[in-house]
């Protein structure tokens, strides 16, 4: 089961508020990415207008996306919000997983 259904999304504000006030962030070259534990995975992508416009944002945040799925079976159940930084096209894909690696190292996230 993929991470990305419907099931496993952040939606509602007060989640978001949540997460972003919970002890654990790290910051990385391309993104900062958010947990806060719980039973259940729940993952939201986000990419403010600082990246760009709609497509530069969308295009952010499937990267993000595309590269949390190769970690999806590797990290602990919480809720996580990627956020997109403007230099994440900089950063090219083994950067990225770099990054990825390093920040899930920092939090104490992999299984």
């Amino acid at each position: 089961m993929s991470c990305l259904s419907k099931k496993h999304r952040i939606n509602s504000s007060s989640d978001f508020n949540k997460i972003y006030k919970s002890d654990k962030k790290w910051h990385t070259h391309s993104f900062v990415a958010f947990f806060s534990p719980n039973t259940n995975l729940k993952v939201a992508f986000v990419a403010s207008k600082k990246v760009g416009k709609a497509v530069e944002r969308n295009r952010a945040k499937r990267r993000l996306r595309g590269m949390f799925v190769s970690f999806e079976n590797k990290v602990i159940s919480g809720n996580y919000i990627f956020v997109a930084k403007q230099n994440i096209f900089e950063r090219d894909v083994k950067e990225l997983e770099k990054d990825f690696l390093f920040a899930l190292k920092r939090l104490e996230l992999l299984k």
